[in-house]
């Protein structure tokens, strides 16, 4: 018979012949690392988590940088670098006060106005701007001691401070806050539970973490991004190794702990292997999405959005980014599928197997003239790749000029920034994927804004949504909430910047002699707490 790749996964043989290529030098760092915890994942290119939404950036961020508050297991937010805060009566004050023995990885002490430069900064963010809407102004008033004033109440302050979708408040140091979003800062240097190794750092190759022995957790015990946060691995190191066959052979052999997205087609290498586990850490389904550039033709017309929004076969797209098939979901509301909001408003558009011949008639209303469509294609990402492949098959099907751009993950990160028209390195599309946590909360997730130029790459624009967004953080009842929302998710099919491609479970793969490795709701796999024994 004819041996193919599937064959090889299937029967486990694959793991024989990549760990007989695997590279020499991974051995030789392993061996100059000693007693490392050692990832295979993809890395970030960029090291500041206010100028970028990769999810690679805001992981590295967790581990190097802490915050003022963090999510429990209840997604109650909670004290972390703060000993207590306070608000008047008139709600409009609020007053926090730093806990001891906080210091950066310098060893200087962390101070109030280091959180003042760094509110500051998140405020020019779109993870900010709500607050900075409704702020005064915020100042320091002691070393330890800094205020927010309110120009009018605003309810879910403290929520904003401890969300993590979309740009987290990750405090810096007073310097390197002072740095615009716009302009990366190249300093790494935290207050968190590990330190970013600089000697060890190879761009693109592996990100080296120490333990910080500065490092004070709190008393409270561990309960997701609250609590004590206590690094039991004394170094960390990602590596990106060259596809997903080397990083399973790895896995098996030992010279890698975790293999932290491994493609579907590999569950069974995993499953039959018993020193290997495979476990569903992240706690939240993916919701996989393509987001068109609402700027650029023929996304600019909403006829054109809303034929891609008929064509999609949900389930079609489930089997090539998921083939094992196994907890693939429907996603048709705008608020997921899990969370308290998630409903069923304008969601006629959905088809199974989706609507083609509706596809084509808008289309040809939108007045489609044969201009290029550029998917950007991420090809070192197995499912995302996969699935551009079958979307620009797809698009094809209904008469649109489609050309994929290849690249790895951090140059599509680049280039979806642009908002140039294709012709000047612009794009059309671009496939990625939130935790279904992520959607309960319009004014935290990026992806669920509308406010044009000013918001997430693709920049769509209602005025009318923006209103129903803006009343979002003035209720607290969850009714409220779920009425708002279903008169968001109206304007927001209608307008169709983003089609669902479906829900999917993500899946970890490590080896059983490494104990306390744990992820969150919030779609992070997190550092400290883990060991090998």
């Amino acid at each position: 018979m004819n041996i193919t790749r599937r064959t090889l996964v299937n029967t486990g043989l694959i793991a024989v012949g990549a760990t007989l290529s695997f590279p020499s030098i991974l051995r030789a760092q392993a061996d100059a690392e000693g007693d490392a915890v050692r990832w295979s994942r993809s890395l970030p290119t960029i090291l500041d988590p206010y100028t970028t939404t990769d999810s690679n950036t805001v992981d590295y961020a967790f581990g190097v940088y802490d915050m003022l508050f963090g999510l429990d297991s209840k997604l109650v937010p909670q004290p972390q670098m703060l000993d207590s805060w306070s608000v008047s009566d008139d709600k409009k004050t609020y007053t926090f006060s730093l806990r001891d023995r906080l210091s950066w990885h310098d060893g200087t002490p962390v101070t109030a106005a280091d959180c003042v430069a760094s509110l500051r900064r998140w405020f020019q963010t779109p993870g900010g701007q709500l607050v900075n809407e409704r702020m005064k102004d915020v100042s320091k008033l002691d070393e330890k001691s800094f205020v927010i004033t309110l120009k009018k109440p605003l309810g879910v302050l403290i929520d904003q401070l401890a969300q993590v979708v979309t740009y987290p408040l990750f405090i810096l140091r007073e310097q390197d806050a002072r740095h615009p979003p716009t302009d990366a800062v190249t300093t790494h240097i935290g207050s968190g539970p590990f330190k970013f190794n600089e000697e060890l750092y190879a761009p693109g190759a592996s990100i080296t973490f120490d333990k910080y022995d500065g490092y004070v957790p709190r008393d409270d015990a561990p309960d997701e991004l609250a609590g004590a946060k206590i690094a039991r691995a004394r170094r960390v190191v990602w590596v990106k190794l060259p596809d997903p066959q080397t990083a399973m052979a790895a896995l098996q052999a030992g010279e890698v702990d975790v293999l932290v997205e491994p493609p579907a087609d590999l569950f069974p290498v995993v499953e039959s292997d018993p020193n290997l586990v495979l476990e569903n850490l992240y706690k939240s389904g993916s919701d996989y999405f393509l987001r068109m550039n609402c700027l650029q033709k023929p996304f600019d017309n909403v006829k054109a959005r809303q034929a891609v929004l008929h064509l999609i076969n949900q389930d079609a797209f489930l089997s090539v980014i998921n083939p094992s098939l196994k907890g693939n979901r429907n996603v048709t509301s705008l608020f997921g599928i899990n969370t308290p909001f998630s409903n069923d408003a304008n969601t006629n558009w959905f088809q199974k197997g989706g609507d083609p011949e509706k596809a084509k008639q808008l289309l040809q209303e939108a007045g489609y003239a044969g201009e290029k469509v550029v998917i950007l294609d991420p090809a070192d990402w197995t499912e995302g790749h996969n699935a551009s492949l079958f979307l620009a098959s797809e698009l094809r099907k209904i008469g649109l000029n489609v050309e994929l751009a290849s690249s790895d993950w951090a140059g599509l990160v680049a280039r979806r920034a642009k908002k140039d028209s294709v012709e000047n390195g612009g794009w059309s599309i671009f496939i990625s994927f939130l935790p279904d946590f992520s959607l309960t909360n319009p004014n935290s997730a990026a992806i669920m804004a509308m406010n044009g130029e000013q918001g997430w790459v693709g920049w769509p624009q209602a005025d009318q949504y923006e209103v129903l967004r803006a009343k979002w953080a003035d209720v607290t009842e969850i009714e409220a909430h779920r009425a708002l929302a279903r008169e968001m998710q109206q304007i927001w099919w209608d307008y169709a910047s983003t089609a669902y491609l479906g829900q999917v479970p993500t899946l970890t793969a490590y080896r059983k002699d490494l104990t306390g490795l744990f992820g969150v709701q919030a779609g992070r796999l997190l550092m400290w707490n883990m060991r090998k024994d």
